[in-house]
């Protein structure tokens, strides 16, 4: 059995043992493999901006990409990190037909998911704060479906407000929301805030059941029908 607990380097500093984290987490199909070191570096060097422990479980992604129409959608994930929801989508969009815009402010995210997932997915270096620009950039007016793991609870409430405002102006009639929390953060007052700002944001807020495997366990918000509807 793997040693959990951190090991020691030469000068008796606690060095990180990344052995005990589940294999499950390296998505099939990614072309290097190495998602969880690229997870690693990443949190190791600005944990605020991933605000997670490990990547989704599959489970988890599957959930999130549930919402993500099958033919010729275009979709915007916030967050992509290392990799996991962005393989559940590209399996979603089966044919091939949409697009599928990766917003990652995270540099050495950016650069994993551009080497080992480039071919199929556009990855675009960003704050999602300024998802409609960016949007323009690419050349997109509006989405189908938009896909969040973005750590909310670490975000004041201006920013918050800014990204749900972007999000909402960037669904085109009948799209939808999804984003991800952990138990964790359910207590925290940031995430109480960002609970009634979705309600604000969206007529429609759905709360998925728990999703035990994950770590930590994690549910979904799914929210349609902005309040500032497209016309």
């Amino acid at each position: 059995m793997a040693n959990a607990t951190p090991s020691r380097n030469r000068r008796g500093r606690s060095t990180y043992d990344s052995s005990w984290l589940p294999t499950r987490y390296t998505p099939r199909g990614s072309d290097t493999g190495d998602d969880t070191r690229t997870f690693l570096s990443a949190i190791r060097r600005n944990p605020r901006q991933l605000g997670a422990i490990a990547p989704s479980s599959r489970r988890l992604a599957d959930l999130a990409a549930s919402i993500v129409p099958q033919t010729a959608a275009v979709v915007a994930e916030l967050g992509p990190g290392t990799g996991v929801i962005s393989d559940a989508i590209h399996r979603r969009m089966r044919d091939g037909s949409g697009r599928h815009l990766a917003i990652e402010l995270n540099p050495d995210c950016a650069r994993h998911l551009e080497r080992s997932r480039g071919d199929w997915l556009e990855v675009i270096r960003g704050d999602a704060a300024e998802l409609g620009s960016l949007l323009f950039s690419a050349d997109v007016t509006e989405v189908d479906a938009v896909v969040s793991a973005l750590p909310w609870t670490l975000m004041g409430s201006d920013t918050q407000q800014a990204i749900l405002g972007e999000v909402a102006k960037a669904m085109a009639p009948g799209a939808a929301f999804t984003t991800v929390t952990t138990v964790t953060a359910l207590p925290w007052p940031a995430a109480r805030r960002f609970r009634g700002l979705l309600r604000e944001v969206f007529r429609d807020v759905h709360t998925t059941s728990m999703v035990w495997r994950n770590v930590p366990p994690a549910l979904l918000y799914v929210c349609r029908k902005p309040r500032e509807a497209r016309t």
